[in-house]
């Protein structure tokens, strides 16, 4: 069965926080424990000193102890703090002990050398059998018994550590409860708490599945600046781009099928006319004129498709070379020539002498081409057309502009888009299938270079691109603006032969 990421991130968690909890426990019971032993010994070490006290009060001359004097106070002080106080000689053998019937053990037990030398260092601390005196591991305390002549005994005081393994015993039921307390909790809120890290993925999945079903309608809530609110917002993003694609491809698929549809439909009525008869031989030479050009469309179409086809899918290689642009600008204009009289238009700007660039001619052409197509086609009659040329340190700019209506600014920035014509141009331009300014736009960008658009209405439009400036010197951008172009002014040739 396949695992959500809910019930693994759930599962880790509640891991985690059990672990910690146990891990804290663990080390809670140790340092109490610890804590525990240490106040015992201290307490057993306060029993010793009093005991001892008492027990120096009671030594003779000769160094000897009255038992039966000092057996009713040490019991006293045994049942007091619970304790278990035997005393015995310098030898370890065992002389009194408040155990009662049970002092039996301690008369026959002799406490080894090895403890004793141990105690008469100072303090002698244990927690253990006292080398199998007890059944159970017991606290133990040893002080010497000492005189100014010598030492007369050794007092060991003993507790057992039932009051530990009680106090452990209730401390673990507190910890348990209060831990269930902290896991149902911790549990409640990583429930929550994973439940809604989780909500935004599971939308994306199942807005995933209706993308691939072609719906792309659905967005993701944002509740969060996070790295899953960041991820839904790229996710709408991305949902917003693939609706707007699938827009586009609808609309390119319309818009190639009208294209196609429109010309071939005329190509073949009038062919079935002319074969038929319908149209006679004096028309037959018009219509084969339309049938041509309706082919000549059809051809622009299919080439420009193609390229875009090309750029788009990183075909189509650039193949730089430094060329006057002005050349290929001259002679586009001149093949706009008819409709240029028609339009008694004028042409501005073309009066310089080179604009050299370092760009590909074919390409750059067909940017050209379309510009000047277009400034032609939207130019008023008795207008103007005006070329303009700027260098700046590695770009020259190329401005081609034309009077006229212009653009507004709701159209501005949708001419670049593919298939895209004004309600005015259908008017005006009825064999354009609006890939020009797009395909324009591409064959700038391989450049590396951008491309702009300047209108106001009533007045002109004026488009301005940028491509890579030749390493040749630009003597239009110089000739007469000297004082622009300080380090571009020509250098005068001198010759070495003598005049």
């Amino acid at each position: 069965m396949q695992k959500s990421i809910f019930s693994k991130y759930f599962r880790v968690c509640a891991i985690s926080v059990l672990s910690a909890i146990i891990v804290l426990g663990t080390f809670f019971m140790i340092f109490a424990g610890q804590y525990f032993s240490k106040e015992k010994i201290s307490l057993l070490t306060n029993c010793a000193t009093v005991a001892r006290a008492y027990v120096l009060e009671r030594v003779d001359s000769r160094l000897l102890l009255d038992r039966d004097a000092l057996a009713p106070t040490l019991t006293a002080l045994s049942e007091s703090t619970d304790t278990v106080i035997f005393l015995t000689d310098t030898d370890g053998k065992t002389l009194l002990c408040t155990e009662g019937s049970s002092c039996v053990v301690h008369s026959t037990y002799r406490v080894s050398s090895k403890i004793l030398r141990a105690a008469d260092s100072g303090l002698y601390t244990e927690m253990g059998r006292l080398e199998r005196l007890y059944k159970n591991p017991e606290y133990t305390v040893c002080q010497p018994v000492r005189t100014t002549e010598g030492t007369v005994g050794y007092l060991f005081v003993s507790a057992t550590n039932e009051e530990l393994r009680a106090f452990l015993t209730e401390m673990i039921k507190i910890f348990l409860i209060c831990a269930l307390m902290v896991l149902l909790i911790a549990f409640v809120v990583t429930y929550f708490v994973t439940l809604k890290m989780v909500r935004p993925l599971r939308e994306m999945s199942a807005a995933a599945k209706k993308f691939g079903q072609g719906d792309f309608s659905t967005r993701i809530r944002i509740d969060s600046d996070d790295e899953i609110g960041q991820l839904a917002m790229s996710f709408n993003n991305m949902a917003h781009s693939l609706s707007e694609l699938e827009s586009m491809r609808r609309s390119f698929i319309a818009n190639v099928s009208h294209e196609l549809k429109t010309p071939m439909t005329s190509i073949a009525g009038f062919i079935d006319g002319i074969l038929d008869g319908t149209i006679g031989k004096d028309q037959e030479r018009h219509y084969l004129r339309i049938v041509s050009d309706e082919v000549k469309r059809l051809s622009r179409l299919v080439r420009s498709m193609l390229n875009l086809s090309r750029i788009e899918a990183g075909e189509l290689k650039v193949q730089t070379t430094p060329f006057n642009i002005l050349e290929i600008i001259c002679e586009t204009v001149f093949s706009f020539e008819q409709s240029i009289e028609q339009k008694n238009l004028d042409i501005r700007g073309l009066d310089t002498d080179k604009v050299m660039v370092d760009a590909d001619p074919d390409l750059i052409h067909q940017v050209v081409y379309n510009l000047v197509d277009n400034a032609v086609k939207f130019v008023n009659n008795g207008g103007y057309l005006e070329f303009s040329f700027n260098v700046d340190g590695n770009r020259t700019f190329v401005g081609i502009r034309n009077s006229g209506e212009g653009l507004s600014k709701e159209e501005i920035p949708r001419v670049f888009d593919r298939f895209y014509k004004t309600d005015r141009s259908r008017g005006i331009d009825k064999n354009g299938v609006g890939l020009g300014l797009y395909l324009v736009r591409s064959i700038i960008n391989l450049h590396g270079g951008d491309i702009i658009v300047k209108s106001v209405k009533g007045e002109y439009t004026e488009f301005v691109f940028s491509v890579p400036t030749a390493k040749a010197k630009n003597p239009a951008l110089v000739k007469g603006r000297e004082k622009e172009y300080p380090n571009q002014q020509p250098k005068e040739e001198h010759s070495d032969r003598p005049s």
